[in-house]
Order: structure tokens, then C-alpha cells, then sequence
């Protein structure tokens, strides 16, 4: 009797259940893969040890940042390892400096800027006395690398002894502020921008209502950056024994002194004094071996910033904790409403962390680290309330890093003590609201609106119809009414009348150095101040400074210890990544527009932003 095939059902059926098959071994596969490799993670990430006598090596990387931003878990995973640290966060640079100052086992101190892209001036300046104080320990600082760019060289400055490559250069160009203008394209394009703003150099909407910046704008941000210019210039010139306006000059005539130097531009930083020896780089690494003690092998012994402040951790944890302790929360990035990640100021989420603290008796005083141009009017207000109005009840004390202006003076204002850097950017004290309409672009193409209401407002914030007067006495109003309550806050904060507030508002900017000129804050000074001053005015002398952050989700902990263990496995083994970069970019890609749908948020549409401070 002959067999009986399968008929084509089932067949099909037998092959899709094989493709299943196929899948889940593999799947199968690559999981017990990735949990090998998370476990060899967990115990090839050994802390080295410290050097008996060596170096400090520091080599900032990416952008320096008061808090790093969140990195999604997908985004943990996708990654290239070797770029997984983008931003390096202040504190931790002046947290190893000054230990290092008074550890006798660091006998110098090595600066490497290739791989810091840049650093806002005030953070720069924050840095800056650290370094002077290391400075006074009489260890030596060397600075090497094969470029310097403006902020690089601002930090290799305070070397004693400055390398650079002869292939490389110094490129200090000066401070700008430049932008593109809109209107003449949006009125091609049918395109109306309904602008309603309170303070006359409030120039966020400028670029969509002109082709150009206003006289205003131009006054402002000319007096600003000359301001940070001059004080870039001057402690460069200081640190380095420099005539005044020597930096001017070099940026200025870089042209003719380049033809002059037969265009080697490195050969012509040495003639400017700006660095003390060209080197290639194994010149420049026999010269560390001969200036600092060398390990076994003949190479001078150093440990890199992290590795350092992990055993600085390990060895105070031995310690006695201080029964006191001043909590530092940080504000950094545009302020936004609701939970938002680190990076940017979620309302809700820093009200939140704020309101934890109230929990913890033995914190005793609080420093609010504000590093953002502003955002939401709203979120804005509702962070002012869980600082000043809820039960916090402890000592507030803000400290200003690279900007504080408009939402980000809002919620600082009622401090008890305000701190600025002298090139920190703040005030901006101005309301604005911005709404497109596009009826008549709609209309071009044939697409009208229409349609009923109940009410003469039904349909105010539709987008495809024009906006009606009435619409628009309402945003006014309510502009109005926001900058009224912005001076009015600001004058009880700072105890002052609102006619002098008045005088200093109308959405202009300052620096540091003005806003203490102009009673806007106390005293100039950086985060290690604000931590002093917090702890005077809350009557304590022994604390632990903890800085206070949003809480993570128990996925987000799990993919976050993932992702280090898995960074440890592949560099044990010799990798940089478990994805192809092309792999990696084109997954970036893809789920980007998943993460930032949206940015600003305001339930009303009113921003306390400045526009120019991320300069």
C-alpha cells in the first residue's frame, strides 16, 4: 500500500512551526549569550589599584554638565561602549582636584582635553578654582594635546607646562551669538506667528517675526558676550603671564600672524606664548615618564578621574557618616510639566524629590543647583511652590551654574541666599506666548475651515482659522498677568520694591556679576559656597553633602545594571561594541522619534524661556 503524502496544509503548517522552532532556539540562544556575558561583567569590572606615587590623570570628556542626561534602556543596550560617557559632570572634576590637591600620593596632575568637546564659560570658571587651589599643594600641572579648542584651552591655561602636538593647533575664535531669521519664509509659506510677550528684549519669537535681530536683542547679547569675552581673556592672560589684550590680538589678527608664521599654527602658538613645547605624541609620553614616577614597566603611573573618585568613595564609606547632611537637587535643562527625565526639569518630578526630603530629619539644608534658560510658566510655578510653600521647611540656598534666567530665576528668586558665578547668565525676567496659525497656507491648497460654536471662543486655539481679536486680548492679557506676578514674586524674594524690579526686568539678561551689581543675587560664587552658605545658615559644621535624584523604575535599574555589566564584559574581552556602529546609528534612528515627541509643554502656552542663554 503506498503512503499517503501530507497534504499542503499541513505542510505549510510544519514549515511555519519549524520557522517558530528556529526562532526560539535561537532567541534561547542569545539570551543565555547576554546573561554570560552580563555575569563575566560583574566580575571583570575590578576596580584598579591606586599608584603608591603617580598621577592624576584628567581627561574630561563630551560636555561638561551639572547632571548628566538620561539615557533611555533601550538606548543602554544599543550603544557603542565607547561612547556611552558624552557628558562629564563638574563636580566630579572639582571633587578629585581638590582631593588630589591633599593626597600625597598624587604627585602631578596631567590635563588631556582631546576628548571634551566643550564647557559652558561658568563651568569652565568653576573649574578654574580648583585648579588654582591644587595649584598652591606646588604639584605640578602638565596640560598635553593634539588640539586645543576655546574651552580645552581655557583648563590646559592653568598648566605649568602646556604640549602640543606640531600637527595641531589653538583655535580661540571669541564668543558669538548668531541665529537664523524666519519671517520672509513663513510669509511665503501663508504661515502667521500670533507673538504676545511682556518685556521689550524678550526676544525668543523674534527669529519668526523678523529677518533679522532687533536693536534690543543686539544691545543685550553685544553686552553679554563681551562681558564673557573679556573675562575668558583675562584669566587666560593672567594664568599664563600674558600681556593685556594679547588673546584679542591673536583672534583678531590671526590671518596676517599666520602668514607670518609661514601658516604653522602651531609653531605660531609657541611664538604667542600660548603653549611652552611642541611634541608628537610619544614625545610627549617620554616626557610624562621622565617628569612622573613610573609603574614597573618604565610608563609614568596615573589613575584616570573615575577610578580615582571610586576609591576616594570606597575609602570615606569606611568612615563615620555625619549625623547632618545638605541635600543638593539639581535643576538642569528647559523646565517642562510632569515627570520628566534628567536632562530636562520635569515640574512634577523635582516636586517629587523636593518633597521626599521631607522625610529625612537629618537633612538639614538644602542648595538648589539651577542650570537652565527656563521653559513652562507653569511647571515653573509649580517647582516655586514645592520649594517655598509645601513643607520643606529648611533652609534654601540657590546656586546659579552656566545660566539662570527667565523660568530659571523664577524659581530661584525666594531663596534665602542667592549664588552666581560672575559669568553665569541670568534675569531674563519676561513673559512670552507663541502660537502659529496656518489658515491662509491651508487656504493656498484649497483647505478651509468652517464650522459652529456655542460660544464666541470655541474655537480659539484651532490652528487651521485665523485668530480672532478677541483670542488675542486674551493671550495678552494673560501674558500681562504672568510678567506681573514674575516682578511681583521677584521684588518679595528679593526685597525690593517692584518699581526697581521693573527696571531691571523687561526680559533682559545679565551676567553674574551685573545681577550681584543689581541685588538680582547675594553673593558671587560656585557650588562649594552655596554648600558653606547652606550650612551656615542651617547651624551646622559636620554634614555629608547627598544629592538627592529621581527615583528609577525597577526596569529601568535592571537594564541600567545590564548595560554595565555589559560595558565591563566587552572591554574584558577587546570589544567596543556588541552591535555594528552602522547596526547601532540606524536603531538610534528608528526609535529617536518614539522618545521626543514633544518638547515644551505648558498647559497654557506661556514660557518664561530665555532664548540666548545656551550660548
Amino acid at each position: 500500500m503506498a503512503t499517503e503524502n501530507p497534504s499542503i496544509i499541513r505542510r505549510f503548517f510544519g514549515f511555519i512551526g519549524t520557522i517558530f522552532k528556529a526562532i526560539k532556539t535561537t532567541i534561547g540562544v542569545l539570551l543565555t549569550a547576554l546573561l554570560i556575558i552580563a555575569l563575566v561583567g560583574m566580575f571583570a569590572d575590578q576596580l584598579p589599584p591606586m599608584p603608591e606615587k603617580g598621577a592624576l590623570y584628567l581627561a574630561p570628556s563630551g560636555i561638561l554638565v551639572d547632571q548628566q542626561t538620561y539615557i533611555y534602556p533601550i538606548d543602554t543596550l544599543l550603544a557603542d561602549q565607547s561612547k556611552t560617557n558624552p557628558e562629564t559632570l563638574v563636580r566630579d572634576i572639582i571633587n578629585a582636584v581638590d582631593a588630589a590637591a591633599i593626597d600625597d600620593r598624587i604627585t602631578h596632575l596631567v590635563i588631556a582635553t582631546d576628548y571634551l568637546e566643550a564647557g559652558g564659560i561658568a563651568k569652565l570658571d568653576e573649574i578654574s578654582d580648583a585648579l588654582i587651589g591644587f595649584k598652591k599643594s606646588q604639584k605640578p600641572i602638565i596640560a598635553v594635546a593634539d588640539n586645543f579648542n576655546q574651552s580645552q584651552y581655557f583648563l590646559a591655561a592653568h598648566a605649568d607646562e602646556i604640549l602640543l602636538n606640531p600637527m595641531g593647533a589653538v583655535l580661540i575664535n571669541g564668543f558669538g551669538a548668531y541665529g537664523s531669521y524666519y519671517r520672509e519664509a513663513l510669509d511665503k509659506l501663508k504661515i502667521k506667528v500670533n507673538v504676545f510677550r511682556a518685556g521689550e528684549y524678550k526676544s525668543a519669537a523674534e527669529p519668526f517675526l523678523r529677518n533679522d535681530m532687533s536693536p534690543q536683542a543686539k544691545e543685550e547679547t553685544a553686552d553679554v558676550v563681551n562681558r564673557l569675552w573679556q573675562s575668558y581673556t583675562s584669566k587666560i592672560e593672567q594664568l599664563r603671564g600674558l600681556d593685556s589684550g594679547t588673546i584679542d590680538n591673536f583672534a583678531n589678527n590671526l590671518d596676517s600672524k599666520l602668514q607670518a608664521a609661514n601658516g604653522d599654527i602651531a609653531v605660531l602658538a609657541q611664538q604667542e606664548g600660548l603653549v611652552d613645547y611642541l611634541a608628537t605624541r610619544s614625545q610627549m609620553r617620554n616626557y610624562l615618564n621622565q617628569q612622573i614616577p613610573n609603574d614597573m614597566n618604565g610608563e609614568y603611573s596615573a589613575v584616570d578621574l573615575p577610578v580615582y573618585l571610586a576609591h576616594l568613595k570606597r575609602e570615606q564609606s569606611v568612615l563615620p557618616s555625619p549625623a547632618a547632611k545638605v541635600a543638593v537637587v539639581v535643576a538642569k535643562g528647559n523646565i517642562l510639566d510632569g515627570q520628566q527625565p534628567e536632562g530636562t526639569v520635569g515640574a512634577d518630578t523635582l516636586a517629587q524629590i523636593l518633597n521626599e526630603l521631607h522625610y529625612d530629619p537629618s537633612i538639614k539644608a538644602l542648595v538648589l543647583r539651577v542650570d537652565s534658560p527656563g521653559g513652562s510658566a507653569f511647571a515653573s510655578d509649580v517647582i516655586r511652590d514645592a520649594l517655598y510653600y509645601s513643607q520643606l521647611n529648611l533652609p534654601v540656598v540657590v546656586s546659579m551654574g552656566s545660566y539662570a534666567a527667565s523660568g530659571g530665576y523664577w524659581i530661584a528668586a525666594e531663596a534665602d541666599k542667592i549664588l552666581a558665578l560672575p559669568t553665569t547668565i541670568t534675569g531674563s525676567i519676561g513673559v512670552y506666548s507663541m502660537i502659529p496659525t496656518v489658515d491662509e497656507s491651508l487656504a493656498a491648497l484649497g483647505i478651509y475651515s468652517d464650522g459652529v460654536g456655542t460660544t464666541d471662543i470655541a474655537g480659539i486655539m484651532q490652528l487651521d482659522r485665523p485668530m480672532t481679536d478677541q483670542a488675542k486680548s486674551i493671550l495678552h492679557s494673560s501674558v500681562d498677568n504672568i510678567y506681573s506676578r514674575f516682578v511681583s514674586l521677584v521684588a518679595h524674594g528679593r526685597n525690593t520694591s517692584i518699581a526697581n524690579v521693573e527696571l531691571m526686568a523687561k526680559g533682559r539678561i545679565w551676567t553674574g556679576q551685573q545681577a550681584l551689581e543689581l541685588g538680582l543675587v547675594d553673593e558671587l560664587g560656585g557650588l562649594d559656597s552655596a554648600i558653606n552658605s547652606a550650612a551656615e545658615l542651617a547651624a551646622i559644621n559636620d554634614y555629608e553633602v547627598i544629592y538627592p535624584s529621581r527615583l528609577l523604575t525597577p526596569y529601568e535599574q535592571f537594564i541600567q545594571e545590564i548595560g554595565h555589566n555589559f560595558s565591563a564584559a566587552l572591554r574584558h574581552f577587546g570589544f567596543e561594541a556588541w552591535l555594528p556602529q552602522i547596526v547601532s546609528e540606524k536603531a538610534q534612528t528608528l526609535i529617536s522619534p518614539l522618545k521626543y515627541l514633544s518638547e515644551f509643554n505648558d498647559p497654557r502656552n506661556i514660557y518664561l524661556h530665555c532664548e540666548n542663554c545656551p550660548m
